[in-house]
């Protein structure tokens, strides 16, 4: 570089640094937002992304008390609670947006557990018929000595086809959920031994079934550990995703600066893909309110 160079990189430098600062002072992104901080008057506004929440990661606040917290704020449902509380958390105005069904231990690639997947998937396609939601959750289920992948893969669609002709009955949606198994430090962290680890080998057995009321659950904490590249899988996968859920990476914590994923340009690509679904906020809070982490997530979701 010659000396004549020197002042239009400095004169560039700054005007850069200054832009920088406006952008800064006009728009708060995931990674300017302080570690527990949250603005206590927030409601969504945009309302492009279908909010939810999961219960389990809330206790021990009850279902009802969070699904009023999740009314206030802006979200529109709510998922992963008692079964018995679901009329009142109904009464909330909020929606059930997924049902629970037989977890992700005892699955269909173990033959053991055949009978046990069919009977609690049947019943949980009634229940969300009967309360008027549209999805209901399934697992590959773990890993097992002597394990023939092959012939788990078959075990699995076998079960799911199963139970497929009363899912599209009810128009109801069975949502196959991709977990990570690389996290071994909290059992809700991370699975380690789950079959379905990786998400192209999810959506290869979501094609391999080959029903509109059998899809992906995305779940973007999972796919960032295992897989990455979550928006152009996204956008790969648009047409067999059917659910999704969030968490801050690594930790399974907030939304805030001390995590990686960029999620506000997540949410982006999700509208951008015309998905009208919901999207459940399943972090494990950390911050001392947790009322104030679910808004604050909620806030950077509401894209």
């Amino acid at each position: 570089m010659n000396s004549g160079d020197a002042f239009p990189r400095r004169r560039f430098l700054q005007t850069s640094g200054a832009a920088a600062l406006v952008g800064a002072a006009t728009s708060r992104t995931w990674a300017q937002t302080p570690r527990e901080e949250s603005d206590p008057e927030f409601t969504i506004a945009q309302g492009n992304i279908r909010q939810s929440v999961m219960g389990w990661c809330f206790a021990p606040m009850d279902a009802v008390t969070l699904a009023r917290h999740a009314k206030a704020i802006g979200l529109v449902a709510i998922e992963g609670i008692p079964r018995d509380a679901y009329k009142e958390v109904k009464s909330t105005g909020l929606d059930i947006s997924l049902v629970s069904s037989h977890g992700f231990a005892k699955g269909p690639c173990d033959p053991k557990y055949r009978e046990l997947v069919i009977e609690e998937l049947t019943e949980a396609i009634e229940v969300a018929a009967a309360v008027g939601s549209k999805n209901v959750i399934t697992f590959t289920g773990m890993r097992f000595d002597g394990m023939d992948e092959e012939q788990a893969v078959k075990d699995c669609i076998d079960v799911w086809k199963e139970v497929l002709p009363l899912a599209e009955k009810h128009r109801i949606t069975l949502c196959l959920e991709h977990l990570n198994t690389r996290d071994d430090t909290h059992p809700m962290k991370g699975h380690p031994g789950y079959f379905g680890d990786d998400v192209d080998f999810c959506v290869e057995l979501i094609h391999k079934i080959g029903s509109p009321h059998f899809k992906l659950l995305f779940d973007v904490y999972h796919v960032s550990i295992m897989n990455g590249d979550v928006i152009r899988r996204i956008r790969q996968y648009k047409d067999v995703i059917a659910h999704y859920h969030t968490a801050g990476n690594p930790g399974r914590g907030e939304l805030d600066d001390t995590q990686e994923i960029n999620y506000p340009a997540v949410m982006k690509a999700i509208v951008e893909t015309g998905y009208k679904g919901f999207v459940a906020q399943e972090f494990i809070p950390t911050w001392e309110d947790p009322v104030a982490a679910l808004r604050h997530a909620a806030e950077v979701c509401d894209v």
